[in-house]
């Protein structure tokens, strides 16, 4: 099968919609596709099945910056990939972004499938602009064949935008091999919660910070470690000489160092404060053995399930995070027991599962689109009943 994936975010940035795009690519080439994938960026693509379309501008939204794609050359690219390439389905990532997945369900005259990966907290300022345009995103949406919601929480976000329009639920992926079998990172000794993600409001790097403080006056041989970037690098500054020297701030790891830094921590902490749809970083935590302690978001519920893999806790919740954390600390057995439980659990979203799952719809979706194809017109005479 001849496949194109369209990705609406710049593909030289380090985001969760573009490593989906590009493990998708790569396990549906490993199954004998085709697979070419058209995105904006900059820099030119270390892959050879990618090829961009135009250049990206970045923009402040849902908490996040989103480096779309605004070059009105760019629908002329999408255009000519389409013809020279000849897909048999289309898959577009976040449709009603505007930018080059928009542009391409409105080009496409093949079947397309479109997943759906955001999600907006209701009664929000960003959610009220998606519903206020969402009467001019109707010709995206009835020109979708099949649409698919990385969980319940995304589909809520879409379905209410598409006059109720249901989508089929197919989880991220993720690679999970790595993770179930790094050996460990050389670090200081002692026991080692883990923080893994970019160091801004959205992930709650605060909220472990203040946390932290809170259970290192118990926990003496506690140490934190900071894998990640971000505008609150600088937060570590303000706790007391002796606090600091107990946080490893790793900065960014490469996707070959970061399973060895899982490896040596005992327990992962997932306090983000909003806006997820989901949680790659919790299933990468789950198949490295961890057990989480999490904000009870929507999307991270969905992934890791509250006393069976990990211990949820309200978001923005210092005081709940590390009451949390100081119960695994304190009881071996459940942190153990939490731990295993997620390893059985994040072999449910290895890519070679997810994948299998879209292969099957693109299957279905080709073949009812053949039908229709093959299926003979019905002329009726005039004045015909």
């Amino acid at each position: 099968m001849r496949i194109i994936q369209i990705c609406p975010y710049s593909w030289d940035a380090h985001g969760g919609v573009q490593s989906h795009v590009r493990h998708l690519a790569e396990e549906l080439i490993g199954r004998g596709h085709e697979v070419l994938i058209l995105a904006p960026g900059v820099e030119t693509p270390a892959e050879p099945f990618v090829r961009l379309v135009g250049r990206p501008t970045r923009i402040r939204f849902n908490g996040s910056v989103a480096p779309l794609c605004f070059d009105p050359f760019s629908a002329a690219v999408v255009r000519d990939a389409y013809d020279q390439f000849a897909p048999d389905v289309v898959h577009v990532h976040e449709p009603f972004a505007p930018s080059t997945s928009m542009l391409g369900v409105l080009c496409a005259d093949r079947p397309v499938v479109a997943t759906f990966h955001a999600y907006h907290e209701p009664y929000t300022v960003h959610s009220g602009i998606y519903t206020a345009f969402s009467p001019l995103l109707r010709p995206v949406a009835n020109r979708i064949d099949v649409r698919i919601a990385v969980s319940r929480a995304a589909r809520r976000t879409a379905s209410a935008r598409m006059r109720g329009a249901d989508c089929t639920i197919v989880p991220n992926g993720a690679c999970i091999e790595p993770f179930e079998r790094a050996a460990q990172a050389t670090l200081p000794p002692g026991r080692r919660l883990l923080f893994v993600g970019r160091l801004e409001p959205r992930k709650g790097f605060r909220v472990a910070l203040d946390a932290f403080t809170m259970l290192a006056e118990q926990y003496d041989d506690l140490r934190l470690v900071v894998v990640g970037d971000g505008p609150q690098r600088t937060g570590v500054r303000r706790l007391p000489r002796a606090l600091r020297d107990r946080v490893d701030m790793i900065g960014r790891a490469s996707h070959e160092a970061l399973p060895t830094y899982h490896a040596a921590a005992d327990l992962f902490l997932a306090p983000a404060t909003g806006k997820e749809s989901f949680g790659i970083v919790l299933v990468e935590a789950m198949a490295a053995g961890l057990p989480v302690v999490g904000s009870d978001l929507p999307g991270y519920a969905e992934v890791v399930r509250h006393e069976r893999e990990g211990l949820l806790v309200p978001p923005a919740d210092p005081a709940a995070l590390a009451a949390a954390t100081g119960r695994l600390l304190d009881d071996p057995l459940l942190a153990r027991r939490l731990g295993n439980a997620g390893r059985a659990r994040a072999r449910t979203f290895a890519w070679s599962r997810v994948a299998g799952r879209v292969e099957r719809i693109y299957e279905k979706v080709t073949r009812h689109d053949a039908v229709a194809m093959a299926r003979p017109r019905v002329v009726r005479r005039a004045g015909a009943a």
